[in-house]
Parts: structure tokens; C-alpha cells; sequence
């Protein structure tokens, strides 16, 4: 065959002529602009324009659908929009009671990316609706108690101090509380006394992160506040928010507030509030999740809002891309493979040497990030009883993994309990072993 009819794949095109034998006319040459577009046309291009609205040349069912999608999963951000708030009813209806029914002030902790955040958001909208003040701050290692206070006085109306009456020009003018604050530092019994003149209306204070706010003076600050105001019976209840895994280690001085708050752990999802979650996204994006899909992600997000999140996001997108509207489980198996490749580049590199360095244990290491997915980062060597019945092997393994860094013993904990250094590794290391199980069938 000549190299004529290998090029073009022919058989029987070994006595072809080839085209050179031809006269070839020379074409014009190509106008600047024409060139320009058709290459162009070659890159890659943004699906929708950034006010949501579909390119009119890509436009399509599908189209509208991507565009859908990434506001019906949105692992990266917490949801704001209610309708896809999935599960959590139990620990919502608690946190409103201890706020409404019982006056208190209140602590969520947990680990991070189980959906704390997102249930601040639900509450600020459903108090909201109630007519409560909400204000809502995310704490910083910069934070300041003063700063912070005179925000959120400033984001109140003096019409609802006691001393002033509707018609007052100071009223009159758009003044606020946090004009009534005396310059420089502001102190809690400050605070504390400014809200006490409120009425008309609760306000309540949502402090978000607080496990990245400064320990020491500023968390003994929150904590004498949350006092005072609990003693005085004022209209103002303050939420705190963070990664931990009990009340003491986010806010200090419990002895003296532990009648004034309740605490309450944000745990894994169940896997009936997971599927709801991946239901609420279908119905958002307008996409079908068949049930093997539906199963494969519940089964392989461990409880975590935001591994559901990412599966059923890029799952939907792997569906689309292929020209369909119903994400099937080829779909959810490729989700597998790029959640993958997004979470490894957001770990160190001293991590994943120390993943490598204990490359012969990773179905240990895989049972122990499953375990610290499940249970707020800590876990123990009974994790790997279901593949090392040895109990010596398994603090073999557990030191093994210590010893390289990956891995560290909780000196607080009266029980012995480890947990990964770097919270990111665990979801790696879980999203990992699926991987390698469908590669090995």
C-alpha cells in the first residue's frame, strides 16, 4: 500500500494516484481576521457568560443543565439557598429551641467541611423570618473583641435602644448602636451594658471559624460576654461556630459559662440525608441520578456533605460531557478519578511523601481516614481490626505511620485517640482506595 492509502486507511488505494500528481492551485492567502477566528475557534471556551446566561451558539438542553448544576452542588461553598439544604432537621430544631425556647447561647463544632457554615446560613434566614437581628462575622487569627463588637453594633438601629424614642432626631438621622460606644478599646461589660438597652427586637450574633480566632484574651473576652449577658437577661444570644472536637478546646473558661450555653456536634450525614442531598441536586440541575449512582456515591461519601457534594458535581458533569442527561454509574466512576485529581493537589508534598513512605499499608491507611471521616477526625488501631485481627500489627501500623509524619497522637485526649495532620489527607487517601478498587475491577 502506498503511503497515500495509509494515510487515508483504504484498502485497495495502493494504485491510487496520489493527489500531488495534480495541479494545485495556490490559494489566496487567508485574512488576518478570518485566521484569527478560525483559530479561535479551536480553544476552549467558558459555556455561559458570568450573568448566568447560556452562549447562544452552545445553547442547548444539556447547556442549561450545566449551567444548573453548579448551583446544585456546590462542594467548595456552603449553601445559602434553603431548598437545597438537605438532612440536619433533628440538629436544626435543636439549635432553634436552645435560641428561642431556653435563652442560651450556643457552640456547633465539628470537623471541618461537614456542613457547619451551611447550617448557620439556614439558621440566619430561618431567625431572620422570626424578626430577629442576625449578624454574622467569620473570625481571623487577626480579630480584635473590640472591633469586632463595634461592627456589630454599628449594623443595629438606634430605634431599638430603650432610651430614645421613635421621633428623635438621633433616630432621625440613621444612628446606630455602636455610635453610643466610647472610643478606643471596647470591653465585654461595655458591650454588655449598650445591649442591655436593647428592646423591640433579640439580636443574634453568629461567630463563625472561631477555631481561627486568637486564644487568650480574645476568647476569654467572648466567653465573659456570653456571662454577663446570660446574667443580665439581655436580648442578645451569641452562636459560635468551629472546628473542634468538644466545647473546650474552641472556647476557654468553660467552667464559669457552662449553664449559659449547650454545645452541640455537627456529625457525619446518615446515608438517607445524603441521598436527599444528591435527590435536591437533581431536581436543581434537571439532571436524572440513576439509583446505582445515587448508591455508589452515598456509599462512597462517608457521611461528608462535601465528598457528596463533589461526587454529584462532577458525576453530573461527566454526563454531560458525553451528551446525556442521566448520570449513570460510568459517571459516577469517573468522579472518583477526578475528585481524586483535584484533592492530592491540595495537600503537601510532605504529605503524600509520607503516603508514600507507607505505601504497604494503605488499606490500613484507607480504614483509618474512612474512620476519621466518620468521626470527627479521630480514631484509634480497633479501626483495623477488619483486616488485622493482630493487635500488635496494628500499633505496628499506627507507629508506622506516626513515625513518618502522617499521623499524631492526641495529648488531650484521655483515650488515646490519633488523627491525620493534615485534614486533607483522610478524604485523599478514602477517594484513593475507591479509585484503585474499580481500577482492580
Amino acid at each position: 500500500m502506498s503511503w497515500w492509502g495509509k494515510l487515508i486507511g483504504r484498502k485497495g488505494a495502493a494504485d491510487a494516484p496520489a493527489p500531488a500528481s495534480r495541479p494545485v492551485r495556490p490559494r489566496p492567502p487567508m485574512a488576518a481576521s478570518t485566521r484569527d477566528n478560525a483559530a479561535d475557534s479551536l480553544l476552549p471556551r467558558f459555556r455561559a457568560s458570568a450573568v448566568d446566561q447560556l452562549d447562544p451558539r452552545r445553547g442547548s438542553d444539556a447547556g442549561g443543565a450545566r449551567v444548573r448544576l453548579r448551583d446544585a452542588f456546590t462542594p467548595s461553598q456552603p449553601v445559602v439557598d434553603p431548598h437545597m439544604f438537605a438532612g440536619r432537621a433533628a440538629l436544626l430544631t435543636s439549635l432553634i429551641r436552645a435560641i428561642e425556647d431556653q435563652k442560651l447561647h450556643v457552640v456547633l463544632y465539628g470537623d471541618r467541611g461537614i456542613g457547619k457554615t451551611s447550617m448557620l446560613h439556614v439558621l440566619s434566614r430561618q431567625a431572620t423570618e422570626a424578626r430577629y437581628l442576625v449578624r454574622y462575622a467569620s473570625c481571623g487569627e487577626e480579630t480584635s473583641f473590640g472591633d469586632l463588637f463595634r461592627c456589630v453594633a454599628a449594623d443595629v438601629p438606634l430605634l431599638f435602644h430603650g432610651d430614645y424614642k421613635p421621633t428623635s432626631d438621633a433616630i432621625e438621622k440613621g444612628a446606630r448602636l455602636g455610635d453610643l460606644l466610647p472610643p478606643g478599646e471596647v470591653t465585654p461589660r461595655q458591650v454588655s451594658d449598650l445591649f442591655a438597652r436593647l428592646q423591640g427586637t433579640r439580636l443574634l450574633v453568629i461567630l463563625d471559624e472561631f477555631d481561627r480566632s486568637p486564644a487568650g484574651d480574645f476568647r476569654r473576652q467572648v466567653a465573659e460576654l456570653i456571662k454577663t449577658l446570660s446574667d443580665r437577661s439581655v436580648r442578645v444570644q451569641i452562636v459560635i461556630a468551629g472546628v473542634a472536637a468538644n466545647l473546650t478546646e474552641l472556647l476557654e473558661h468553660i467552667p464559669s459559662i457552662r449553664r449559659n450555653i449547650v454545645g452541640l456536634p455537627v456529625t457525619s450525614m446518615s446515608r438517607e440525608e445524603v441521598g436527599m442531598l444528591i435527590r435536591n441536586g437533581e431536581r436543581a440541575s434537571g439532571l436524572t441520578y440513576g439509583d446505582e449512582a445515587v448508591e455508589m456515591i452515598t456509599s462512597l461519601a462517608a457521611g461528608s456533605p462535601y465528598l457528596a457534594g463533589l461526587l454529584g458535581q462532577h458525576a453530573g458533569l461527566a454526563a454531560l460531557d458525553r451528551e446525556s442527561m442521566t448520570v449513570e454509574p460510568q459517571d459516577a466512576r469517573l468522579a472518583i478519578t477526578r475528585a481524586c485529581d483535584e484533592i492530592v493537589n491540595r495537600i503537601s508534598e510532605r504529605s503524600r511523601f509520607a503516603i508514600a513512605q507507607n505505601e504497604a499499608h494503605w488499606d490500613a491507611l484507607a480504614l483509618m481516614a474512612l474512620a476519621a471521616l466518620q468521626r470527627g477526625g479521630r480514631f484509634d488501631g480497633d479501626v483495623l481490626t477488619p483486616i488485622m485481627a493482630d493487635a500488635g500489627a496494628r500499633d505496628a501500623v499506627m507507629a508506622a505511620a506516626t513515625a513518618g509524619g502522617l499521623i499524631e497522637r492526641i495529648e488531650s485526649d484521655p483515650t488515646g485517640q490519633s488523627r491525620f495532620i493534615e485534614e486533607g489527607v483522610p478524604t485523599y487517601l478514602w477517594m484513593s482506595q475507591a479509585a484503585r478498587r474499580l481500577a482492580a475491577g
